[in-house]
């Protein structure tokens, strides 16, 4: 991208991101590089779309995983990407499954918002330039993703495990479901099994839940601040 008298005019650079201090915190880590410009900030996708909008094209949008409003990173980038927009993705990188969906989703890398200043500043850069943004963690996802969903449980199995680690009891799940307790027993014995044999354990209650956050049968937890 060329300006006006043959120099190279700043890579156009959105923000979604949903918490103001790190809103701030980015703006300032790029203010200084005169090659990145920070034009658009807003707290959905949604929202930025529209701005942009009435803008110049965008060159990258930098892109939380986690968002308020509930949306899923994988809508988030497909709807970027399908208005020509590459994405990168800025986050704390705490949710392996997260990053996955984001990944398959198609964004060119993923930086954790702890990384230092020259660390970030050179991600957007590569990213605004369309290139690859490969890190450990964007490693991790692409290399670590043995298709996590893919551990053979039936419809029934899903809804069982989906109760039981959402906190409830087997008697509370059997009553549910229609099920009788010992069935839904033999469930969570064939639902461990099948975990254990991809090579994920779940031997407790906590275990499963996580697997079924990993495969995205449960949502992501918030995180609420401490008072």
């Amino acid at each position: 991208m060329w300006a006006e008298g043959g120099e190279t005019a700043p890579r156009r650079i959105g923000l979604v991101e949903d918490h103001e201090s790190v809103a701030i915190g980015l703006a300032a880590m790029l203010a200084p590089e005169p090659d990145l410009d920070l034009v658009l900030t807003a707290g959905t996708v949604p929202e930025l779309l529209a701005a942009a909008e009435n803008s110049a094209p965008l060159d990258l949008v930098v892109l939380d995983l986690r968002l308020a409003d509930g949306s899923s990173p994988e809508d988030n980038v497909r709807a970027l990407r399908n208005r020509g927009v590459e994405v990168l993705v800025f986050t704390g990188a705490d949710n392996a499954f997260l990053v996955r969906a984001a990944a398959k989703a198609g964004v060119l890398g993923v930086v954790r918002k702890s990384e230092d200043v020259p660390t970030v500043v050179a991600a957007v850069r590569r990213a605004a330039s369309g290139e690859q943004v490969v890190t450990t963690d964007w490693a991790a996802a692409i290399d670590g993703d043995p298709q996590l969903s893919d551990v053979g449980l039936s419809p029934r199995q899903e809804e069982v495990l989906t109760l039981y680690a959402s906190g409830e009891k087997a008697s509370r799940v059997a009553r549910l479901t229609g099920l009788s307790e010992q069935t839904v027993n033999d469930y969570l014995g064939r639902i461990r099994q099948k975990y254990a044999d991809a090579g994920r354990p779940a031997p407790t209650k906590t275990d499963l839940y996580k697997r079924a956050v990993e495969d995205g049968w449960l949502p992501v937890p918030e995180r609420h601040p401490r008072g």
